[in-house]
């Protein structure tokens, strides 16, 4: 799918965690909490594929907010960031960003069990427990550092004197602090959890809504955990043993006025319809077909259908299908986009305009539909459309000013019109927010000859052509 297509890859890697080291063993997925804990492989951050859509995005933002201020936070300062992986996994990074896998979308049937994810995250944002972690680890490190020098210190005297037993005594010294550090620290962790299932609780209560959702998550994990869980070390993991988890949970969420609270009407078809969506842009056909078969005729079944049949059959067909859809609910802009963003994708830029135009009217804040559009309009070669594209672009950027996607189509438009230093300034930029900074140093500064010194344009590239990345300044 093009780069500017919903449920896209961005340039831009993810990096928020890969930097931060594990002390004395421990897991890099305590530096993120996690559902499940075992989420992670060894560097948690490897496989992290960021992906956006304005659709999902914007049902997890309505679903985050109230919870958001529920518990004291300025919802606009809080980033949240979808993950292309299908298994359940929800944590926070940085103190301010909540990552969400999609497989947690897909997995959750009801909105009240993504809404519990959120708001266990949202205690951990609340009560800052990254940064007191953080705090933990580096204590923990310089009490491991000192145990291990004194062992080794003992083993060395021990050789001095030629006794083998004081030697080896004293190794094992070095490593024991290592083991009580490893062992505190996933204490640590686990009250930490503990804390975040309460806080949860707390703000599903203020905001009217059910726990019941938490509960049968941690007893969906537990089943899968249960053989396993027998012959684990309670005192070796970083949660809370699963019955232990939710024997607390019950207790707290049974003794809310808002356990036996419903969903929301409008969240649940909103829910169906971005678990379709989801399931439909990261599986293959047959899974779909095995999911939605023909004989279900929900809505989101069927968009469902639609999404793979543009995907891996007949785009024509599936434009028979988004049509049915936009005839059952002509008002919903992400039918509109969808139609768009299938004849985009075709090859047909300037059937796909009126859709993407559509889309836009129904719902204007929605800046990667915008930018959609004008990647659209760019891919007609109608140049009578290039400050149509321009003015929309423009408009995206003042919501998505990391978008190197956007920057990209202006750097295009630029280029039809002549405007080469401003084309460099673009690309300079996108290559800039993608992170490939010797290429955005070249841009910037071939920019620079072109434009007057001090303008805007030339202050933006001059920015871009001085600055050295955190890795350069090492």
């Amino acid at each position: 799918m093009p780069p500017s297509s919903p449920l896209r890859k961005p340039a831009r890697p993810l990096r928020a965690l890969a930097r931060r080291a594990a002390v004395a063993g421990l897991s890099a997925t305590l530096l993120a909490s996690s559902v499940p804990p075992a989420a992670f492989a060894a560097n948690p951050m490897s496989k992290l594929v960021p992906v956006r859509d304005a659709e999902i995005e914007q049902l997890i933002r309505d679903y985050a907010t109230p919870i958001f201020r529920a518990a004291g936070l300025d919802p606009k300062r809080i980033q949240i960031v979808l993950i292309r992986d299908l298994s359940f996994n929800a944590f926070v990074a940085n103190g301010q960003k909540m990552f969400v896998n999609l497989g947690a979308l897909i997995d959750s049937k009801t909105p009240n069990k993504l809404i519990g994810v959120i708001a266990h995250e949202t205690g951990h944002i609340a009560d800052g427990h990254l940064a007191s972690l953080h705090e933990k680890l580096e204590t923990a490190q310089t009490r491991a550092v000192i145990g291990m020098l004194l062992g080794v210190a003992v083993a060395a005297a021990g050789a001095a004197s030629g006794s083998n037993a004081a030697a080896q005594g004293g190794m094992m010294a070095a490593i024991a602090p290592q083991d009580f550090v490893r062992r505190d620290l996933l204490a640590y962790a686990r009250s930490q959890e503990q804390a975040a299932d309460q806080a949860a609780v707390k703000y599903l209560t203020k905001t009217g809504q059910s726990a019941r959702g938490m509960i049968e998550i941690f007893e969906s994990f537990a089943s899968k955990d249960m053989f396993s869980s027998r012959f684990q070390d309670p005192y070796a993991v970083s949660h809370p043993m699963p019955q232990e988890r939710i024997a607390l949970l019950e207790r707290i969420a049974k003794a809310s006025p808002s356990y036996n609270a419903p969903d929301k009407p409008d969240f649940i078809q909103r829910h169906a319809l971005a678990r379709a969506k989801a399931l439909a842009f990261l599986r293959d056909a047959g899974a779909v077909q095995r999911a939605y078969p023909l004989s279900d005729h929900s809505l989101a079944a069927r968009y469902a259908r639609a999404i793979s049949s543009y995907r891996f059959g007949d785009v024509d067909a599936a434009q028979k299908q988004i049509d049915g859809l936009i005839a059952e609910k002509p008002n919903d802009p992400y039918f509109w986009e969808l139609k768009g963003q299938a004849l985009l994708e075709a090859g047909r830029a300037r059937a796909a305009v009126s859709p993407l135009r559509k889309a836009v009217s129904l719902d204007p804040s929605a800046a990667l539909i915008r930018i959609l559009l004008a990647q659209a309009m760019v891919a007609t070669n109608d140049n009578a459309l290039l400050n149509q594209a321009m003015s929309e672009l423009r408009q995206a950027l003042v919501h998505e000013r990391n978008s190197s996607d956007a920057y990209r189509q202006l750097a295009i438009i630029y280029g039809r019109k002549n405007m080469y230093p401003q084309a460099d300034v673009a690309s300079a930029q996108a290559a800039f927010i993608d992170g490939r900074y010797a290429n955005a140093r070249d841009f910037a500064e071939r920019a620079k000859k072109g434009l007057p010194v001090g303008s805007p344009a030339w202050l933006r590239a001059d920015d871009i052509a001085t600055y050295k990345s955190a890795s350069a300044k090492k």
